[in-house]
């Protein structure tokens, strides 16, 4: 009989624990509602296995970068689940949760990450749910969009937006371009026009087929590429073109140099917005166009001081002043052709591409952190507890030293017989 009571016992409890599993399943299902997923560890990969694209937000509750972007999010969840491919917004605590965070390096708040097929990207994109939901849209859009009309180039173009550099091919096939597609994709669109007009020619500025044309809305640039269409031209093309003629220099924009190998021909400028600085920015274009080995870039001390500042400049330097940046530590300055006068800058520009190609520099270390150090110079939460660590650690110290210090002054000189018991022990 005992026998037979454990056995249905045991059945009995085999029977609850099954029929609770579709449960339990449940539990880790995600619906495609508009709205912020909260993970934690019990879900997260669930999470990311469910969904072909999950835009992630590793977040602190402390984080005051991290509350001012929660309603972004709430607004661009709702667009981005209407897309024909669908990308869901969730947010973790990555502070609480150390396993993930961990896992996915996360040493700053914010740090949003979309995983495309459970394999996660870095986003350094805007954070307004506007643009926001404009960068992401690109992520899922196909490689090579296939263009057969001239309203279907004009709604590409327009869909594309302004926010990142837009390729173009005419009379090509799109397996010229595809590989390159999928390598840039995070950085640029890319289409071929398989058919269209005359007219469609003469607004984008070619004469002939197979062209690739690049355009950069923001900045009203175009280029065209008539080839030769192997691999190194195409990309080099590619390349050069992902930047405008002269890049603004500001906190969202540098870090597009995350990954450029050029070096950058850099103009210090007081304020960018000026009439003065306007004209000189065409100058530096037109320098940039015939140096396509280098690239151009400004800065104005008013509107990223802390940036500029790094190269040894203030409000007491000449400005506009140029230098030559490797894009981390190392600068050059050219010899006696440092600072652009007002009068022929054009002339002064070429004198000091040519000093520094004829290596009259005097080469100098940025006075603050390095770039990358200053793309991450909000501190991580590792530093942050190391730092409450160290401090915690020499308070107890501090108290420690204290105690022993009170018990010391409130002992009595002759010690009572447990205590000389006690050394007697020791010295046994």
């Amino acid at each position: 009989m005992r026998k037979r009571s454990i056995s249905a016992g045991f059945l009995f409890s085999a029977i609850i624990t099954f029929s609770l599993l579709p449960i339990y399943a449940d539990e880790h299902k995600f619906s495609i509602d508009g709205k912020v997923i909260d993970l934690d560890e019990s879900n997260f990969d669930s999470a990311i296995s469910s969904f072909d694209y999950v835009f992630v937000d590793f977040y602190a509750p402390w984080c005051g970068h991290c509350k001012r972007l929660s309603p972004e999010l709430d607004k661009a969840a709702a667009a981005l689940a209407e897309l024909e491919k669908p990308i869901v917004i969730a947010k973790v605590d990555a502070d609480k949760y150390r396993r993930i965070g961990d896992k996915y390096e996360i040493d700053g708040f914010p740090t949003l990450k979309l995983f495309m097929h459970g394999v996660p990207v870095d986003y350094n994109g805007p954070r307004k749910a506007d643009l926001l939901v404009r960068f992401l849209k690109k992520f899922v859009a196909p490689d090579v969009s296939i263009l057969d009309s001239d309203i279907a180039i004009s709604n590409f173009v327009e869909a594309a937006g302004p926010h990142f550099p837009i390729y173009v091919g005419f009379g090509m096939n799109e397996s010229i371009i595809s590989k390159f597609a999928i390598e840039y994709k995070r950085k640029a669109w890319f289409s071929v026009a398989k058919d269209f007009s005359d007219k469609v020619m003469e607004s984008y500025d070619f004469d002939k087929v197979p062209a690739l044309v690049s355009l950069h809305p923001t900045y009203d640039e175009k280029s065209i590429f008539y080839g030769p269409f192997d691999d190194q031209f195409l990309e080099e093309f590619i390349k050069q073109n992902l930047f405008p003629l002269c890049l603004p220099i500001n906190s969202d924009t540098l870090k597009m140099l995350r990954d450029e190998k050029r070096k950058i021909v850099l103009t210090f400028v007081e304020d960018e917005n000026d009439d003065k600085t306007k004209k000189l920015i065409k100058l530096l274009k037109a320098a940039a166009s015939a140096n396509r080995d280098y690239l151009f870039a400004y800065a104005g001390l008013l509107q990223f001081q802390d940036f500029v500042e790094t190269f040894e400049i203030s409000t007491k330097t000449k400005l506009p002043k140029m230098a030559v940046w490797d894009g981390n530590e190392e600068y050059f300055n050219v010899i006696d052709s440092e600072s652009i006068g007002e009068d022929d800058q054009g002339s002064e520009i070429t004198r000091f591409l040519e000093g520094y190609k004829e290596g009259r520099t005097v080469s100098k270390k940025i006075s603050g952190p390095s770039f990358m150090q200053f793309l991450n110079s909000m501190m991580g939460f590792k530093l942050i507890f190391l730092v409450v660590f160290i401090i915690a650690v020499m308070m107890i110290i501090h108290t420690l030293g204290k105690s022993d210090e009170d018990d010391a002054s409130e002992r009595p000189l002759r010690p009572d017989s447990s205590e000389v018991e006690r050394s007697g022990d020791k010295e046994d």
